[in-house]
């Protein structure tokens, strides 16, 4: 008998239910879509597309070091598959369970054709339910009943063998995607940080374990390495998250980063009973907050992208956003919330921004964490809240990450660095404040007050 094996954001061999899964019914045909039609106004980012070409030669390798070989299909995924089938006589599909509205429509018109497993979550988020057996839109009631749940089953193996069918079926190239940026090229800060694959995912991991009992301290510290930094790797599905729930396994520590690694199947539970949460308020008393728009608003959202704010925390971020394809968690929000509250201008531009620069720009994990911080989701800060950007960065002592991201301030002392221009020191080629801190906070006191 001979199987698909439908890949996604599922990059890997290692604790791959669906591969074990074919490979138990006979010869696998591993097959990848580049499906951009599917997903709408949500295809995969700039970013994004650079760490897959990376991801799928690793994988491909890797395939080919156990006999096989990754099969590369471009155009819309049910019907690439249906002929799949066909010209290899499979008669099932297997692949692992992912809840994108659009590959959730994709698996339904597949019907019994394929197989869905379980294995990029911990748990099955429809599964984790409340006592009266509905969704949770709070996330500490899901972390409690998730808990309940908990650990994970251990990590699988890579199946010994992967049978090859008799004949294979034709493969696109990789380098004929066009998944690498080009005149100009912006990924060049990229190699320097990151190594795409499986194999760096689970060193990452291993190397991660020995410091997570440092997590709970310095995973707010922009200047220190104190974040797994594993998020891409778990977007594209190079490593499990059991295998990195198990991967911290006798740390005493260990709780506060799993409940970091949890929040990412609460997201996509979120999305799965509202599958328009990145288009669409969460609480829909929002749609009257009254943005603002137009040429001032636009030049203001510009300068917010290219770190030119007279913010230095803020654009240290979004530097080391567009330059590297990451942002320090601490620091997404302290953005996040800039863009919401002090320039009010509506979170679904900056999410955009987020989708298209970020490398680990999950649909879940993107749209509940902008909705968060802007208030306007089910489970989120008070729209009233306001991070103080000036306060945030000397709280988590941001100098440092500040020098090696906004070069200009590189000779500014620690006492001035986050407020160079209240310290009367800024320099001239670093712009002034785009906005007062007072100015702004009361303004968007005043468009909550509107919207309520």
């Amino acid at each position: 008998m001979t199987t698909i094996l439908w890949l996604r954001q599922d990059l890997r061999l290692h604790d791959h239910p669906a591969l074990i899964a074919a490979a138990h019914d006979g010869a696998v045909v591993p097959v990848y879509i580049l499906d951009d039609d599917a997903p709408g106004d949500w295809a995969i980012g700039g970013a994004q597309r650079w760490w897959l070409h990376h991801s799928l030669s690793a994988l491909a390798k890797a395939l080919e070091a156990k006999g096989s070989k990754l099969i590369l299909r471009r155009g819309d995924a049910v019907e690439t598959l249906t002929a799949l089938m066909d010209e290899t006589g499979a008669d099932r599909i297997h692949a692992i369970r992912h809840y994108e509205p659009w590959w959730r429509k994709a698996e339904d018109a597949l019907g019994d054709r394929i197989c869905l497993h379980d294995g990029n979550h911990l748990a099955r988020p429809e599964h984790v339910r409340t006592g009266a057996g509905t969704p949770f839109k709070v996330y500490s009631g899901f972390w409690r009943a998730l808990s309940q749940m908990m650990p994970p089953a251990k990590p699988e193996p890579v199946p010994h063998t992967i049978r090859s069918p008799d004949r294979w079926p034709k493969s696109e190239k990789l380098g004929d995607w066009g998944l690498l940026p080009s005149k100009p090229d912006w990924s060049t800060g990229f190699g320097e940080d990151w190594t795409p694959g499986e194999a760096a995912a689970l060193e990452r991991a291993e190397d991660f374990a020995d410091k997570v009992d440092d997590y709970e301290a310095m995973r707010n510290l922009p200047a220190e390495e104190g974040t797994s930094r594993l998020s891409p790797h778990l977007h594209l599905g190079e490593i499990s998250p059991r295998a990195v729930w198990h991967a911290v396994d006798g740390h005493r520590e260990a709780e506060k980063f799993r409940k970091e690694l949890a929040w990412r199947d609460f997201t996509d539970g979120v999305v799965m009973t509202m599958p328009d949460y990145a288009d669409a308020n969460g609480r829909p008393k929002f749609d009257k907050l009254p943005w603002r728009k137009g040429k001032t608003a636009d030049a203001d959202l510009k300068a917010w992208q290219e770190g030119r704010t007279g913010y230095p925390i803020v654009d240290a971020g979004m530097r080391q956003l567009w330059t590297t394809g990451w942002m320090h968690n601490r620091v997404r929000m302290i953005t996040a919330s800039f863009l919401i509250k002090h320039l009010l201008i509506d979170w679904r531009r900056g999410e955009r921004w987020f989708w298209d620069c970020l490398l680990c720009a999950d649909y879940g994990n993107n749209s509940v964490n902008w909705q968060w911080v802007a208030g306007t989701g089910v489970d989120s800060n008070m729209f009233s809240r306001i991070m103080a950007p000036l306060t945030q960065s000397e709280k988590f002592e941001a100098g440092d990450y500040i020098r090696r991201w906004v070069p200009e301030l590189k000779d500014v002392s620690d006492a001035a660095i986050h407020d160079p221009d209240e310290a009367g020191c800024r320099p001239k080629d670093y712009p002034a404040k785009i906005i007062g801190h007072r100015e702004a906070r009361e303004r968007a006191l005043a468009a909550g007050r509107e919207a309520r």
